[in-house]
């Protein structure tokens, strides 16, 4: 683990095809040991789609912990051997939203919750977007299963999404994430943004390059 800090025992406590839950024994720099609970779930990507008018593409889901529908970004679970992040962002950009996107960069890399989920997520900017022709389409609210059969969309000009927001109608972490990156970016003439083909998972600040 590094740093000063070890992990003397793990115990699964739960496991399924998504995510695996594990109490941990972790003895820490000056020799306490202390127990943490570590949920390890899969990585997923995250797309804000912005169109020539500068507006971004929103979807709302029905998220069952929260018990209602959440506003969010498309998104999805690395959840394909084969498929690099950036191929997921595509493919979830064409399933979720009918779309493709000729220009595209890395926005934003997060860990969600890190106190206690190692959960990483890569944020993309998508523009230059193209709808994708109706022979072609995968039709919203039709190709999903359960919640995903009942996705609501929307175009919101980036400003008037920013603001809802601010204004706490959007809650969803990356979501709101995304739409602040997105917003900071074009105030700076997009300047800087990192190349959609980075390497994965993304190193923290303290590691140490390979």
């Amino acid at each position: 683990m590094g740093d000063g800090y070890e992990t003397v025992h793990s115990r699964l406590v739960h496991e399924n095809h998504i995510m695996s839950i594990r109490v941990e024994q972790v003895r820490v720099p000056g020799g306490q040991v202390a127990e943490r609970d570590v949920i390890d779930r899969m990585g997923a990507v995250v797309i804000v789609a912005l169109d020539d008018d500068q507006r971004v593409f929103l979807l709302s889901q029905y998220r069952h912990p929260v018990g209602g529908f959440v506003v969010e970004l498309p998104a999805g679970l690395l959840d394909k051997p084969d498929e690099s992040p950036f191929e997921a962002a595509r493919r979830e950009l064409y399933e979720e939203a009918g779309l493709r996107a000729r220009t595209w960069h890395t926005l934003l890399d997060l860990r969600l919750t890190p106190a206690a989920m190692n959960h990483r997520v890569r944020v993309y900017l998508a523009r230059d977007l193209t709808v994708v022709p109706d022979d072609e389409r995968y039709e919203l609210g039709q190709g999903g299963e359960f919640e995903e059969s009942d996705f609501r969309s929307e175009w919101v000009a980036l400003g008037e999404a920013v603001g809802r927001a601010l204004a706490g109608e959007i809650q969803n972490d990356a979501a709101v994430a995304g739409l602040l990156a997105t917003a900071a970016a074009q105030t700076n003439g997009w300047r800087p943004l990192r190349p959609a083909e980075l390497p994965w998972p993304p190193r923290l600040v303290t590691e140490q390059a390979p």
